[in-house]
């Protein structure tokens, strides 16, 4: 465990130095080295305060996946010299926080790193972001978080007082809903819940191709492993709970379904098809059986990879038509029709057809919620109908059509977006060749 931690420091006086492309490939072979460490030798990243379970491992190896990528993806701020050695020694210390919240033993710990990870994606967002309305986006994603952080901050107290200990293993269970409230409000917003859901779209939309990135791939994902650890606590007053809370989230997500499909900018879309996917998500988390806590790993990984490479794609039509709007994003299919190709894919793994992850993630899903409830099954029916919906309204209408008459210029893709969305894809539709790895860890 400290052996990532080292690597990952050693990578800052390189970031300084503005050494692009050799922190690229450093963090991808170090990505394929963690993943046969790991195989080798489990146990002996464990001790007091740092440890992986397979939970934890999944989401590190994810991190690191999805900055390799996003290195990838922001050739454009190397090549134009747009602060590249801030962006890059930003980058390093987001991944550094990432790591160490999702590999801590001691819940102050990973409250404390919880937070600090929030400081880079702010200066993503405020640095190189698009609009002028950036600066409001980054006001609501810190002060949603900020607001509910500081209740759980004073909770955690209480719980050393009572128990004597921070330690995850250690904690005993509670029974007290303020506390309840006070300590997973701050999930329930990072997930996000459906009613707190309203800093992300914002956020996405504003956000530099990087930014919607680690957005998308792991922010979100902070909320439901936060949730993951600690609802355990909370198990008598979660059941008296849970159905509220599922239902709201099953009926948000099917509003939300519906907001997708009249959409007219493809980011905003994707954003919103996010906070779809993570409310069944938080559904499987709350539903506390099997099933769900399995499944919502499996949804939490896929969605991160799919979310990812569907906003790159949307990046690479903005690089070339410098607008959102898929009203001028049209007949795409007529002039790159190998980029065609990927959104075809993307958006068949976004719906969860097979051979996917994100079909895994909902089957599970599906299966815990049905159990939880059999009315659930009818948003459950909704959800899935809508979620293929608006996938095909973002393929079919980017792709088909007559081609925007303002468009004079126009390049081909290059190798480097190629790959991009290959890495994306790849993993996405592999995984599901290891789906019982993922439901061990419980």
């Amino acid at each position: 465990m400290m052996s990532i931690m080292f690597f990952i420091l050693m990578l800052i006086p390189l970031s300084l130095m503005n050494m692009f492309w050799l922190i690229s490939w450093l963090l991808f072979i170090g990505s394929f080295m963690m993943s046969v460490s790991y195989f080798l030798d489990f146990y002996s990243g464990l001790s007091y305060f740092l440890g992986m379970d397979i939970l934890s491992y999944s989401l590190v190896y994810l991190t690191f996946w999805i900055v390799v990528l996003m290195l990838v993806a922001s050739e454009k701020i190397y090549s134009l010299k747009d602060y590249s050695s801030f962006f890059l020694f930003n980058l390093i210390v987001l991944l550094l926080a990432l790591v160490i919240t999702f590999s801590s033993m001691d819940l102050f710990i990973f409250y404390f790193f919880f937070e600090v990870s929030l400081i880079p994606t702010l200066i993503l967002i405020l640095g190189w972001g698009y609009q002028p309305e950036r600066l409001q986006a980054g006001s609501y994603l810190l002060f949603y978080t900020l607001l509910a952080s500081l209740p759980m901050l004073v909770s955690i107290f209480y719980c050393y007082r009572m128990s004597g200990t921070l330690s995850f293993p250690l904690l005993g269970s509670v029974d007290s809903l303020l506390l309840y409230l006070c300590m997973n409000g701050v999930f329930f917003i990072k997930i996000p819940m459906f009613f707190v859901h309203l800093w992300l779209p914002k956020a996405h939309v504003e956000a530099p191709i990087s930014g919607s990135m680690i957005l998308a791939g792991i922010m979100l994902k902070l909320g439901g492993y936060g949730l993951l650890r600690l609802l355990p606590l909370f198990v008598v007053i979660n059941m008296k709970l849970n159905l509220f809370l599922i239902s709201i989230s099953l009926i948000g997500g099917v509003i939300v379904s519906l907001i997708c499909l009249r959409q007219s900018d493809m980011k905003m879309l994707i954003a919103y098809s996010s906070v779809s996917h993570m409310g069944l998500a938080l559904g499987g988390i709350l539903s506390l059986n099997y099933w769900g806590v399995s499944g919502s790993l499996v949804m939490m990984l896929a969605h991160g990879l799919c979310s990812s490479g569907l906003f790159c794609l949307a990046n690479i039509s903005y690089e070339r038509i410098h607008s959102r709007s898929m009203y001028l994003n049209k007949g795409l299919i007529n002039i790159i029709p190998s980029l065609s190709l990927w959104w075809f894919l993307l958006v068949s793994s976004n719906m969860a057809a097979p051979p996917s992850f994100n079909l895994l993630g909902e089957i599970m899903l599906i299966n815990s919620l049905v159990a939880v409830n059999e009315y659930n099954m009818i948003f459950l029916m909704l959800l899935s109908f809508f979620s293929a919906a608006y996938s095909l309204y973002l393929y079919s209408f980017t792709q088909h059509g007559s081609v925007y008459s303002g468009l004079y210029g126009f390049y081909s893709c290059n190798v480097r977006e190629f790959f991009l969305l290959m890495m994306h894809w790849l993993p996405l539709n592999l995984l599901i060749l290891k789906g019982e790895m993922f439901s061990l860890w419980i």
